[in-house]
C-alpha cells in the first residue's frame, strides 16, 4: 500500500467538510487509514495563522501578506501532518489544499499565477495531490448557504465578482488536467452528492493499492 493525497476543493457552501467525513467513513470501512485535516490550518501553529487570514479587521491585509502567510501554514502543515501521513500510508483528505490558493489568490484577488506557483515548488517540492475533487456549485448557491450557518468570514465578506473568479479559476484547472481532477455536482442534494462519491470509491481504492 502507498500513501494518497486527496484534497477536496470549492468555493464556500459547497459541502466539502460534510463529504470529506462521509468519503473517510467509507475508506475506513475497507480497513484504509485515512487522515482527515484542512487548510489553512492543519497543526495548531497553522490553526494560528488559519485565524489571522479568517478574522475581520480594521487594518486591510494587503493580498501578498495574505498569500504568503497561506503558504507559511502550508509548509507548517505539510512538516507536521501530511508528509507522515503519506509516508505511514495513509490517505490523506485535505479540505482544501494549493488549488484553492491559486483560486483565491490568484483568481480571485488578482495575483499571478507564476508567483503561486514559484511559491508552490518552493514550499512544495515535487509533492502535489494524487487526486483533487472539485465540489461545484453557482455562486449564489454558495453564498446563500454559507450566510445560512451563521457569521461571514474575512473571506466569505467578499462579493460576486469575487466569487465568480474563484469559480471560474477552479474550473479552469479542472479542464487543464482531467487525469487529477473530478467535478462534483454540489449543487445537488446531499444524498446525490454521496452517491456521486461512492462511484469514486473503487477508483480511490485502485489508487491507493497502487
Amino acid at each position: 500500500m502507498t500513501g494518497l493525497f486527496i484534497t477536496l476543493e470549492g468555493p464556500e457552501g459547497a459541502g466539502k467538510s460534510t463529504n470529506r467525513d462521509y468519503l473517510a467513513e467509507c475508506l475506513r470501512a475497507q480497513g484504509v487509514d485515512v487522515l482527515l485535516t484542512r487548510e489553512p490550518g492543519g497543526t495548531p501553529l497553522a490553526e494560528r495563522i488559519r485565524e489571522l487570514l479568517l478574522a475581520t479587521s480594521d487594518e486591510a491585509m494587503c493580498a501578498d501578506t495574505e498569500l504568503l502567510l497561506v503558504f507559511a501554514a502550508r509548509a507548517q502543515h505539510l512538516a507536521m501532518v501530511i508528509r507522515p501521513a503519506l509516508a505511514r500510508g495513509a490517505v490523506v483528505l485535505c479540505d482544501r489544499f494549493t488549488d484553492a490558493t491559486y483560486a483565491y489568490q490568484g483568481g480571485g484577488r488578482g495575483l499571478s499565477q507564476e508567483r503561486i506557483a514559484t511559491l508552490e515548488s518552493f514550499v512544495q517540492g515535487e509533492l502535489r495531490p494524487d487526486l483533487t475533487l472539485v465540489f461545484d456549485l453557482p455562486v449564489e448557491v454558495g453564498l446563500a448557504r454559507a450566510s445560512a450557518r451563521g457569521r461571514l468570514d474575512r473571506f466569505e465578506q467578499e462579493g460576486r465578482v469575487f466569487f465568480d473568479a474563484v469559480r471560474s479559476t477552479y474550473l479552469k484547472r479542472a479542464a487543464a488536467d482531467p487525469s487529477r481532477y473530478r467535478l462534483v455536482d454540489a449543487a445537488q442534494s446531499l444524498a446525490q452528492v454521496q452517491r456521486s462519491l461512492d462511484r469514486l470509491l473503487p477508483e480511490i481504492l485502485e489508487r491507493h493499492r497502487g
